[in-house]
């Protein structure tokens, strides 16, 4: 990809992040999954850009929005959050013919942190341990370096914290469409040298899924 490309990627990723705070920000008891679904389109419409996931075909929605047990692409119902859920935000931006692709994932509360349950701390450790995860995994995104750099990074953060990663759903290159090649995997199955090379240009979403069991999804 161009130069004049990936900063037009850039522009589309700066929207994104900026919408992705305010949804943080709206997330709180009381409020549903659809209306932080229409928050978004709004806030991304506003900023001259259009929602990425309603490109997909089928697809009306602006975010996916997995709370507690949803992994990842759940699909926003008029479900209201609660004190205490945990909820994952996947969000995409299309501007001039490219996409964007962010997600973070946070805790529902209200609570001062000094008054953090057991169960609550237990929660942010396994949130915080998803962020190591995946700026250790952006270190390695790296031209010469291969993709397997990347997952084997992940893997590591997220099994010496004692947590699965998920095999069934996986990071990806990103750009004129959603979901491009290569697959970015968060846990290696074969060596490194044989997963693909990083070279120049590509624009890959690094994402780090993983479980407090096992890696299974059902």
């Amino acid at each position: 990809m161009d130069a004049k490309k990936i900063e037009t990627m850039k522009a589309a990723g700066a929207i994104l992040g900026e919408v992705l705070e305010s949804l943080l920000r709206y997330v709180k008891p009381g409020v549903s999954e659809i209306e932080i679904d229409q928050l978004a389109e709004k806030l991304i419409r506003a900023r001259g850009a259009e929602p990425g996931f309603k490109k997909v075909p089928s697809y009306k929605h602006t975010i996916c929005i997995s709370t507690n047990d949803v992994v990842v692409h759940g699909v926003p119902t008029k479900k209201v959050l609660k004190e205490g859920d945990i909820v994952g935000i996947d969000c995409g931006v299309f501007l001039d013919g490219y996409h964007t692709d962010m997600a973070e994932t946070l805790r529902v509360s209200t609570i001062d942190n000094r008054q953090l349950t057991i169960d609550q701390k237990k929660i942010d450790k396994f949130l915080e341990t998803g962020k190591r995860a995946l700026f250790a995994g952006i270190k390695e995104a790296r031209v010469g370096n291969r993709v397997g750099h990347i997952s084997r990074a992940i893997q590591t953060v997220i099994e010496s914290a004692g947590y699965s990663v998920v095999r069934s759903l996986v990071g990806h290159g990103v750009g004129r469409e959603l979901h491009e090649a290569p697959e970015i995997p968060g846990y290696l199955s074969t060596s490194i040298g044989q997963t693909p090379i990083l070279k120049s240009g590509m624009t890959i979403a690094i994402e780090a899924i993983y479980n407090m069991g096992k890696h299974n999804v059902v």
